[in-house]
């Protein structure tokens, strides 16, 4: 018989499966050596032991070592040759803790008897039925009994596995995706304030610019620049301004020039308070710097803190796997978030200040602008004519009248000239300006002309004349005040004084801005950019490594007898070693084996537990040991009786990283008589029951790096991190191989903050797992015609010749039957009714893709013979 009849590594919670039939080729201590080494949880050792019939009391010591470091319970699984018709076994192999399933070479045409002892091993070993059978065997004669079965085995095509490892990956992984860009609503509080560039409540009432420091200074003397000139426009616009000499001492455009350079000596100062702290990280220094310069810096603001940032960051991370996100996905969106908070330096913000307040601006706030009043010229004229008419038409005085409000026109736009407010009292400045004085002069005179002609010739009343002049009048001086007042404010608007405190408004946001997020905020913007983008690399990593792990082909014999992981996932060394299947130890005598628990503990897994070291390079599987144990150092396909050989790294597939066959692919191997299989093409439920669990271990992953990222970002070491995923995706995929991903992932208790992934339990907890028709495709209806049926002998076959049948034991209430089950199978709204009415001693299985019943056949009483120790002897 052939080796590749046990799985290539111990399954968690399963019997560990050894070998003794080999004892020939290879040490039978080592392999009971690696058996003993292999984690069992909760303290249960069980073993499923095959060898050969006429060899028990041989091995009589090696029986006794697999009990001999506490309560163990071993089933030994003996396989007879045809012509015995005895069975010899010792003390150590009796009931309770022991029993013997004596089988016999019923090598079928066509299968061969690795394919008869292959289902059988995958059976017994389940703990369920181990247990179930244990006991079964302590209820017949003397503990051995003869097996009969009859199984049903629900799997998936070869197709049908390797489409849907294909897409769990892919739903797992992702695209390529482009950064884009972060954005405040879509993080968390403590990382929003980061990216909004808002101020935090507790600074709200900071004096960032003190009077007494120079930018403060500056500061204020040009607000007060600004005042002066506004007080200024607000004697000269009105009527007072106009016909009093209130207007006389306000220089408006020397406090506009004085504006203006007072604005340019506080961007002067705020620009060498950038430069000169325009480091990415604020230091003592900096801070003294600043205060030199006029700028007082607070205390970091009880918002944020650095301690916040890694926490805030998981946060974020979970948030975006928990919507669904690929790796790819969150990367992109986490590399964004770092180049998005990466400190920049104040130095930077001097584009932005000259944007403000750049020469172009100032410019602008202190030019000359001419002053212009009276509106339109014909206008001007016409209206004026027609008040001198008006004026005009008292009798004979309206000769001298009818003029003079004319020249009453003329005289105030004249005036408005002379007062204009773009002109300095001594001249020294002087915009120029056009009141339409000649206009006005010309229409009044001619209207007034006018008008005295036609009261010469209408004759009014003196009244009526003495009227119209008074409102000719009025309506000529209230026009004229209406006009200064209009152009005052033309004038003001186009020089636009308060501009000025517009910019030192804006100046001043951008100094709290500066302050605040290049300053206060460096520490933290830096540690939060560096966690990012060391979260995204990894993430990135953890995406090419499943990508690359995860093309490798399907098994075409069931878990662990054909696939082997390629080169790249062999042992890399203390810090980053993977961990071995249960198996006899290397050439050192240390035996190591994979399991999630490993994560727990161990200076190796500490990934920045020595910065300053490179991580070991991969090491190669050392040539098998010289005391002829058959594992070589295959973390999960040793050679030998538990797996087949590693494959060369002269094979192409190796090479490229990819998995490579044990052997060549010749399909589905032959079943025996007594086994049915059924194969489903995947159920609606597969891929995604695949992808939750690649997420829920990458989360678990993810766990184990925020202590690391807290303490330095940038010595992340990704190595250790793609053993894991390579890890995670060999584990998800023998539970694809064994059961369709029907049992849930081991337990993992070694999470370092629980509060961190309370709220993704969906994701993590993956104990409620779909009915097996939602994984498979297959109906469970067979299964529950052949396990509701009434007892009949007749339905197994068992698994001995016909020459053996003599050696049964007749009793037909002798023989125990175990009806076991994946409770897989009956989960779901559709298995309810087709459970209804079960036997209550089926065995409900937590895992496996075998169902069916496991008759247990007593020997007759003279068959088996008890050997005590010391008629065994040696082995």
């Amino acid at each position: 018989m052939t080796a590749r009849v046990l799985p290539e590594r111990p399954l968690p919670g399963h019997a560990v499966c050894l070998d003794l039939r080999t004892a020939g080729a290879y040490d039978p201590d080592a392999v009971v050596r690696a058996a003993l080494d292999a984690p069992q949880p909760g303290g249960e050792r069980r073993f499923l032991v095959l060898d050969e019939a006429d060899r028990l009391v041989s091995h009589q010591l090696l029986y006794e070592r697999l009990s001999s470091y506490g309560p163990a319970h071993i089933v030994c699984l003996a396989v007879g040759v045809r012509g015995e018709r005895t069975v010899r076994r010792t003390l150590t192999l009796r009931p309770p803790a022991a029993g013997v399933l004596w089988v016999f070479d019923t090598t079928e045409e066509g299968v061969p008897a690795e394919a008869v002892l292959r289902p059988l091993v995958d059976v017994l070993s389940t703990p369920e039925v181990f247990d179930a059978v244990l006991r079964a065997l302590g209820e017949v004669v003397h503990g051995v009994a003869v097996p009969a079965v009859r199984v049903l085995e629900h799997d998936l095509t070869e197709e049908a596995r390797a489409r849907a490892w294909r897409q769990a990956v892919e739903g797992l992984t992702g695209p390529e995706v482009p950064a884009g860009a972060a954005s405040a609503e879509q993080v968390p509080p403590a990382l929003a304030l980061l990216l909004d560039e808002g101020l935090p409540r507790s600074l709200a009432d900071h004096r960032w610019l003190p009077a007494q420091g120079r930018a403060g200074l500056r500061l204020a003397t040009c607000d007060d620049a600004v005042q002066d000139a506004v007080d200024g426009y607000r004697r000269v616009r009105g009527a007072a301004g106009l016909l009093t000499g209130a207007g006389r001492t306000v220089d408006l455009p020397g406090d506009i020039e004085r504006v203006a350079g007072e604005l340019e000596r506080f961007r002067i100062a705020v620009a060498d308070a950038f430069a000169a702290a325009g480091g990415s990280r604020l230091t003592v220094e900096h801070r003294g710097v600043l205060r030199e310069r006029g700028i007082e810096l607070p205390e970091m603001p009880r918002e944020i803190s650095r301690a916040g940032i890694v926490p805030a960051l998981r946060d974020h991370t979970h948030e975006l796997i928990g919507k669904g996100l690929p790796l790819r996905s969150v990367a992109a969106r986490l590399a964004a978030l770092s180049a998005r908070t990466a400190p920049v330096g104040s130095a930077s913000r001097l584009a932005r200040l000259d944007a403000i307040c750049g020469p172009e601006r100032l410019r602008r706030l202190g030019g000359r602008y001419p002053f212009t009043a009276g509106g339109s010229r014909p206008v001007a004229f016409a209206v004026t004519g027609l008040l001198a008419l008006l004026a005009g038409v008292w009798p004979v005085l309206g000769w001298f009248l009818g003029p003079a409000v004319g020249v009453l026109a003329a005289g105030l736009a004249h005036l408005m000239l002379r007062r204009r407010p773009n002109r300095s009292p001594d001249g020294r400045i002087d915009g120029g300006g056009a009141t339409g004085a000649a206009p006005r002069l010309f229409g009044g005179v001619l209207g007034g002309l006018v008008g005295a002609g036609l009261g010469q010739f209408l004759g009014p009343p003196l009244w009526a004349g003495a009227v119209a002049l008074v409102v000719s009048v009025a309506v000529v001086v209230l026009l004229a005040l209406r006009d200064w007042s209009r152009a005052v404010d033309d004038w003001w608007a186009r020089a636009d004084p308060e501009d000025a405190w517009r910019i030192l408004r804006e100046v001043q946001g951008l100094v709290v801005t500066t302050a605040v997020h290049d300053w206060l905020f460096a520490e933290v913007r830096h540690h939060c950019s560096a966690g990012a983008g060391a979260v995204a690399r990894l993430l990135r990593g953890l995406a090419d490594t499943a990508d690359a792990h995860g093309r490798g082909p399907s098994h075409a014999n069931g878990p662990g007898y054909a696939y082997v992981p390629s080169a790249d996932s062999a042992d890399t060394g203390e810090g980053g070693s993977r961990k071995r299947a249960a198996g006899p130890p290397e050439a050192d005598g240390v035996t190591s084996s994979w399991s999630w628990e490993d994560w727990g503990d161990g200076g190796a897994d500490d990934v920045w537990s020595d910065m300053d070291e490179e991580p070991p390079p991969p090491v190669r599987a050392p040539a098998p040991p010289a005391n002829g144990s058959p594992y070589a150092a295959d973390p999960f396909g040793p050679s030998g009786p538990f797996g087949t050989s590693v494959p060369s790294d002269r094979d192409p597939a190796v090479a490229r990283g990819g998995a490579a066959w044990a052997g060549p692919d010749v399909g589905p191997e032959p079943a025996p008589a007594w086994l049915e299989r059924r194969y489903g093409d995947g159920g609606p439920l597969l891929v995604d029951t695949l992808v939750g669990d690649l997420v829920a271990g990458t989360l678990l992953i993810l766990d184990r790096c925020w202590a690391g990222i807290e303490r330095d970002p940038g010595a992340v070491v990704p190595a250790v991190h793609e053993e894991r995923i390579a890890e995670l995706l060999d584990e998800t995929r023998v539970r694809l191989e064994r059961d369709v991903a029907a049992s849930p992932p081991p337990r993992y208790d070694g999470l370092r903050d629980q509060d961190a992934l309370s709220g993704l339990a969906a994701f993590t907890d993956r104990s409620d797992r779909p009915d097996a028709a939602r994984l498979t495709g297959v109906a469970p209806d067979a299964v529950a015609r052949l396990v509701l049926a009434e007892d009949d002998p007749a339905r197994t076959v068992a698994l001995c010749g016909p020459e053996h049948m003599r050696l049964l034991s007749h009793d037909p209430v002798a023989a125990r039957q175990v009806r076991f089950v994946p409770e897989a199978m009956r989960r779901g709204a559709a298995g309810d009714d087709i459970w209804r009415g079960i036997a209550e001693d089926v065995v409900w299985t937590g895992a496996g893709r075998h169902a069916g019943i496991l008759r247990l056949v007593p020997l007759r009483a003279d068959v088996v013979h008890t050997v005590r120790a010391e008629e065994a002897g040696e082995p």
